[in-house]
């Protein structure tokens, strides 16, 4: 007799699951009971649960993760709604990279995350008020400003909310840390060091360049847009990846996407992988100038990455199992017993289509990654629009 202990409240049942840090790669049944994974295994027993779902022409992975996205929304001129991203690209786990710092940081909690269903998380930017002056034609950079980058503050802040902030941010670069510089990346490295957690720094078009910003990350340390097209790209533009990124991947610093408006070039990204330097962490950098393209949001970048010769696993276990690692959550990013049934449902469709960078060049695809919903801590969410498809972002 099945007692009311031993039930399911559902089975996905016969999809392919992704599972990289547990090493599943093909049809296997997914049980949930009570927000969590129950049990995963080829042949469950269907009648113990109250619903069964059938997903057997999907991929069933471990909810994806979005490590850099822009999402304090109407409080910054660029930042998205997190729900209907989520919604639209199957992710379960957003994490803004830096919109807020610790003047500003409360209303991105109280205001965006204890409103939204979806998991959000963030890294605080070292300037005080997070990134407030940027547009398309309008560009103030907060790390330039030597009066905002108070340690102090942002340690404060990170401390006061240790459940859902991750890291510091800064931005590097001409237009963001300004004549300023290396003082900014400094800076969030001793605020960091002292709260014991990562940064994730921006890289910009010089100064400072690539080597130079590279040379003071740590174990664990993010460069988010590593394969921004040149100035500032990852190879020497004939092909070759250079020393500085060798050397910070054997020390530990891990290498993200963050597509963005500005911040993926083909070029670099196929000279990097066919060279072995695939990225750890593909994330799309998502907000309101990047979000009806081109970077659109996770799924179409993970798309493009899969197009420049990355395997579907590969790409998979990039937006999920090593960013979850990488914020420090070991109950995400797996679809382990007992771990929250955070489970993206995603179709591999085969599709000629046409990616673009940001400055323009094309390629086209053979895979499409396209969202069939999710569940979050076991609730099921439906996919939204995919703005790629119609042409615009709906509020």
């Amino acid at each position: 007799m099945v007692t009311q202990t031993d039930r399911y409240d559902l089975i996905l049942a016969g999809g392919h699951v992704v599972d990289p840090r547990n090493g599943i790669d093909g049809p296997t049944d997914i049980a949930i009971r009570d927000g969590r994974i129950a049990a995963v295994g080829e042949t469950l027993e269907r009648d113990r649960a109250s619903e069964v779902r059938d997903v057997s022409k999907l991929m069933v992975t471990p909810g994806l993760i979005d490590i850099h996205t822009h999402i304090y929304h109407k409080a910054t001129y660029y930042g998205v709604d997190p729900d209907a991203v989520a919604a639209r690209s199957a992710v379960t786990t957003l994490v803004d990279a830096g919109s807020a710092g610790a003047g500003n940081f409360d209303g991105l909690r109280d205001f965006i995350f204890a409103r939204s269903p979806f998991r959000l998380l963030a890294y605080l930017n070292i300037s005080y008020p997070g990134i407030f002056a940027f547009d398309r034609d309008f560009v103030v950079g907060e790390a330039a400003i030597r009066d905002l980058l108070s340690v102090e503050r942002c340690v404060e802040v990170a401390e006061a909310n240790r459940a859902l902030i991750v890291g510091v941010k800064v931005r590097m670069g001409a237009k963001t840390s300004g004549d300023i510089g290396l003082e900014a990346l400094d800076r969030a490295l001793t605020a960091a060091d002292r709260l014991g957690l990562p940064v994730m720094t921006h890289i910009g078009q010089p100064p400072p360049s690539y080597a130079q910003i590279l040379e003071r990350l740590r174990p664990g340390d993010i460069l988010t847009h590593c394969f921004r097209p040149q100035p500032n790209g990852p190879t020497d533009g004939k092909g070759a990846v250079l020393d500085a990124l060798l050397n910070a991947r054997e020390r530990g610093v891990l290498f993200d996407i963050g597509h963005g408006m500005g911040a993926f070039g083909f070029d670099s990204a196929e000279q990097a992988i066919a060279a072995g330097f695939a990225p750890d962490i593909i994330s799309s950098d998502v907000h309101i100038m990047s979000i009806n393209g081109p970077a659109f949001d996770l799924l179409h970048t993970m798309s493009k990455l899969i197009t420049c010769g990355l395997g579907v696993k590969d790409a998979i276990a990039m937006a999920t199992d090593v960013p979850a690692r990488a914020l420090g959550r070991d109950d995400l990013g797996h679809l382990s017993a007992g771990a929250p049934a955070d489970i993206s449902l995603i179709e591999q469709v085969k599709a000629h289509f046409p990616f673009v960078d940001v400055i323009g060049v094309k390629r086209t695809g053979a895979t499409l990654l396209r969202p069939h919903g999710m569940l979050v801590a076991g609730r099921f969410v439906p996919p939204g629009v995919r703005a790629w498809e119609t042409g615009h972002y709906l509020q």
